[in-house]
């Protein structure tokens, strides 16, 4: 790709402001857009470039959405560019989850999501679907071992229900020692406390009294860690905060961490933005805010820091045969992750025929998925009235 086919830095971070507003259904359908939008539509990327973006992505810990992101920005013009994409795809879903968050601390409750999120999570399923096929389409071709890859894949998703990084990485150096095994394989084979007293309480304040200075500390070592050490989607981190966030620190009960990941899926962008969502309930605005920072920072780093090195050996044979593996062990957990989606999201006959209709319309017809999402909100409105 010449740089004349490059969109301009508006143009791009103008794109991710977009998809950070209005891409729903966390990773399977963002990556899904990524690739239909920037390498099919507009051509401002290669497929290859695409796919060696999504294997680093993948490899690293971090939420899988947000590091393909700023990889693409770190492409398009290195770490400026990494870090107006990574802003302009976080800024959106962080506004909305935090006014959520603040609406929630203030009414109590969120009765009115279940009615929404009734008929938008069969919706999202739909896209997803759609997603999760033409990924795995675009990236396999005709290789059947690709295709075996991504089912193993699909399947070991659906049973754990989590995406495991070592599965990944099994299936890299399984494709490379098959296509593109190594020589000596061949030869074998042949801030201060006292400034903190002056901030206005509302600042810190979430569901309970402000919270002190070693909570915000601990916040922020909390959602790092996150960042740094779980690997894949936003599923996979739903566990790991669980564990953290309700049974260790006891920040939150169970039906409040429940509707903390309920905000993250009827909003757009990615899905780990739930944090900003847990941090507002534990410490208002400054809770957000470093939950936010804590849990992607990481993920910054991880892209910048590593993508020269692996830019620069891309064309190795080896390396490409790995790339090959991670990305059909990626497409493939992707599609697991739609069953996985589904089993919660489509559980009668209400979210049975909304999700079928949807998935008819997108297949079908090129309806822009926000008006898609707003028609699953609409129905969810109206079959949860009926049936209450």
């Amino acid at each position: 790709m010449t740089d004349a086919s490059r969109p301009s830095g508006r143009q791009l971070v103008r794109y991710f402001l977009y998809l950070g507003s209005l891409g729903f259904g966390g990773p399977p359908a963002l990556l899904g857009a990524m690739q239909r939008d920037l390498v099919e539509k507009r051509r401002w990327f290669t497929l290859e470039e695409y796919k060696k973006s999504l294997v680093l992505s993948q490899i690293a810990p971090g939420p899988l959405a947000a590091q393909l992101a700023i990889c693409l920005g770190f492409i398009h013009s290195r770490v400026w560019g990494a870090t107006l994409v990574g802003l302009a795809f976080i800024l959106p879903s962080y506004l909305m989850t935090v006014a959520i968050g603040m609406l929630y601390v203030r009414y109590g409750g969120l009765s009115w999501m279940q009615a929404v999120f009734y008929g938008v999570g069969a919706t999202v399923i739909a896209i997803i679907a759609r997603a999760a096929w033409k990924l795995n389409l675009t990236t396999n071709g005709r290789d059947r071992l690709l295709w075996a890859i991504g089912a193993v894949s699909a399947v070991l998703t659906v049973i754990t229900e989590s995406e495991g990084a070592l599965v990944f990485l099994a299936a890299g150096l399984l494709v490379m020692m098959v296509e593109a095994p190594p020589a000596w394989l061949r030869r074998v084979r042949g801030a201060p406390v006292s400034l903190w007293a002056l901030a206005p309480l509302w600042l810190y304040q979430g569901l309970g009294e402000p919270a002190p200075m070693d909570v915000i500390w601990k916040l922020l070592a909390f959602f790092a860690k996150a960042g740094a050490f779980v690997f894949g989607s936003g599923l996979a981190i739903v566990p790991f905060l669980y564990g953290g966030v309700v049974q260790e620190h006891r920040w939150l009960n169970d039906q409040q961490f429940l509707d903390a990941v309920a905000v993250a899926m009827i909003t757009p962008g990615p899905v780990v933005i739930t944090v900003a969502f847990i941090g507002y309930l534990v410490a208002g605005q400054v809770g957000a805010l470093v939950a936010a920072i804590g849990v992607f920072l990481p993920v910054y780093f991880f892209v910048v820091i590593p993508y020269p090195w692996f830019d620069r050996w891309s064309g190795n044979p080896q390396l490409r045969a790995f790339v090959n593996g991670v990305t059909a062990a990626t497409t493939g957990a992707i599609a697991g992750a739609c069953v996985v989606l589904a089993r919660r999201a489509i559980f009668d006959v209400p979210t049975l025929i909304i999700g079928a209709v949807a998935l008819l319309v997108i297949w079908r017809f090129k309806v822009p998925e926000p008006f898609l999402i707003a028609g699953g909100a609409a129905l969810g409105l109206l079959a949860f009235g009926l049936k209450g």
